[in-house]
């Protein structure tokens, strides 16, 4: 459980197996806090270290708070919830963050702002700090995808040092435990619409002799689908409202007979797929319905008015009323063919035609079939429950060891 906030800031470091880096850490933030005259407390998230990290960041001052959980995000949540602070400014403690200069970030705090990212490429990144890799792949695409999506008014979506409003924070009910929490703070904060901005701070090599925690490919996964996993509109809206779209209208073309277009010719075979296009397509549009009905639901993702609008309007009944007049239109041709093919004695049929005919007819019974479908999936969906199946945020194990830090303002 989260306890009240006693003093203004806790500075919190995530710890796994940091006896290289983390007195140097701690020293530079608790000489911050009495430098800046901030009634403040070091916290070291423990996520089981195993060399020693816990004794020494107690005698450096610091207070810690092990937590059984594992996994980078994980450690913070549990952090967080313990952190006597209103603020709360967290980074590694790998000594790649200066934590002696947190001046912009308490500023902003102070002016109103409720989440702070800080900016590696605007302070600079010292050479050898970020592999290449990281900094001219990784972390722009993943930015831009996140900029795309949520629109968070900062151009470095994963920097790891960053400050914020505690109790804001806590009221998002973040719940990821590995190192997809750092895009979950700032994807969450954008949907429940914090002023959110960023100030310019330096990255530097970090001051371990073993590789970091990081996998380059396997968390950049991870942060990427869990962005396209948040965003339905980018994941399945927009592409299968695309691919609908293209797939349909050229079915409706050919229709009507082939189309040439210079020297290449476009016929039936070119409609059956156009049609596979439209049926992938109308999936992709209603799973973006499902996901977003089932993520409000459960408290994922808010469900903003024009989404709300349109739901109230498309209940179950007229999703089903809905379905079955394209399921029946379809079936409807498709008995006009049948009966076509019986006034000519069963026989054969001219295959470009009898295409023509059945590729509307089957898209008809496809597309009205899976639109009652979802609309009774949407139901069962939308029942009411008692309480959300979210798992409870892991909470910090009881430390016997509790040191008060140093730094209160004179």
């Amino acid at each position: 459980m989260a306890l009240p906030p006693s003093c203004e800031l806790t500075i919190l470091m995530p710890c796994l197996n940091e006896a290289e880096t983390l007195e140097v850490c701690i020293a530079k933030a608790l000489g911050y806090l009495e430098r800046a005259g901030v009634d403040g407390e070091v916290v070291i998230a423990d996520n089981g270290s195993t060399d020693g990290s816990q004794e020494l960041a107690r005698a450096a001052g610091a207070r810690v708070v092990p937590i059984a959980e594992r996994g980078y995000g994980a450690a913070l949540i549990g952090g967080i919830a313990s952190a006597r602070g209103r603020y709360v400014i967290m980074g590694d403690a790998d000594d790649s963050y200066d934590f002696s200069k947190l001046d912009p970030f308490l500023d902003r705090l102070r002016e109103g702002a409720q989440l702070v990212m800080g900016n590696r490429f605007k302070g600079g990144v010292a050479p050898g700090a970020m592999p290449p890799l990281h900094k001219y792949l990784g972390n722009p695409v993943l930015s831009g995808i996140g900029a795309l999506f949520f629109k968070p008014g900062v151009r470095d979506f994963h920097c790891g040092l960053r400050g914020f409003d505690r109790d804001a924070i806590l009221a998002l009910g973040l719940r990821t435990s590995g190192m997809e929490f750092a895009s979950e703070m700032v994807v969450e904060a954008c949907l429940a619409k914090l002023r959110i901005t960023e100030v310019p701070t330096t990255l530097s090599k970090d001051g371990r002799s073993r590789p970091p925690h990081l996998r380059s490919w396997h968390d950049g996964w991870r942060h990427l689908r869990f962005l396209l996993v948040f965003s339905p509109k980018w994941l399945f809206l927009y592409p299968g409202a695309a691919l609908f779209s293209v797939g349909f209208l050229a079915s409706l073309v050919l229709l009507f007979g082939p189309v040439e277009i210079g020297s290449v010719g476009f016929d039936v075979s070119t409609m059956i797929y156009a049609m596979a296009a439209a049926i992938i397509g109308y999936q992709a549009v209603l799973f973006a319905i499902l996901t977003k009905v089932y993520a409000e639901h459960e408290g994922f993702l808010p469900a903003g008015p024009r989404f709300r609008a349109i739901s109230q309007r498309l209940t179950l009944e007229r999703g089903l009323l809905v379905g079955l007049a394209i399921f029946v239109l379809g079936f409807v041709v498709a008995v006009a063919q049948v009966l076509r093919w019986g006034d000519a004695g069963f026989g054969g049929l001219d295959a470009r035609n009898a295409v023509r005919i059945a590729v509307p007819a089957t898209l008809g019974l496809v597309l009205g079939f899976e639109t009652m479908m979802s609309s009774m999936f949407v139901g069962i969906l939308s029942i009411p429950t008692r309480a959300r199946t979210n798992p409870p945020a892991p909470e910090a194990v009881p430390d016997e060891e509790t040191v008060e830090v140093a730094g209160t303002a004179s």
